[in-house]
């Protein structure tokens, strides 16, 4: 980035916030059954004050096997309202034949998913692990090797509820 003059920047960011904007608003096209969203927190200077900001971001997958981000937006929280404005935005859009939306579990995530896109929901597979590997402690590691490729990757819920008990009665003895 050497050589270019103090001038020059503004008028570039101004090129980029134009880009950003024109993509934010183009208009969803087609049916889109798979729904990702997720947020990272970052900070960002406002006012002179350095803040934490969540930076939402959502990625489908349309009915030709297409993945693409379509859309993302900045807010103060993952609160519900902030989930229920943005997934709104995409729906003005054009974002329709949403089916499952996977996400982490935000509070207020379930409701705003079957409220605005009238969707299943699911969480992400990470943040359970995450979450039971919590609950296990450092001999957690049997379950972290055993839950995924034991559990989850069954052809259908009721062979996964099976197979959960059959580890769960495994590992009962030494992760109370």
């Amino acid at each position: 980035m050497s050589g270019i003059s103090k001038s020059q920047v503004p008028r570039l960011c101004a090129e980029i916030d134009d880009k950003v904007k024109a993509f934010l608003a183009h208009p969803i096209e087609g049916d889109w059954p798979y729904l990702w969203i997720d947020a990272i927190f970052v900070k960002v200077r406002q006012q002179g004050r350095i803040v934490s900001v969540a930076v939402i971001v959502a990625v489908g997958v349309n009915s030709d096997g297409r993945r693409g981000v379509l859309g993302m937006d900045i807010g103060p929280s993952e609160a519900e309202t902030f989930w229920t404005a943005f997934l709104r935005k995409l729906a003005r859009r054009g974002l329709r034949g949403v089916k499952l939306v996977v996400s982490d579990a935000p509070e207020g995530i379930k409701a705003t998913v079957a409220k605005v896109l009238n969707a299943s929901w699911q969480r992400r597979r990470v943040h359970f692990m995450r979450n039971a590997l919590a609950h296990a402690g450092k001999k957690g590691t049997v379950c972290r090797l055993r839950l995924p490729r034991h559990c989850v990757a069954r052809v259908d819920a009721e062979a996964a509820r099976a197979q959960w008990r059959k580890v769960a009665d495994q590992l009962r003895p030494k992760l109370p």
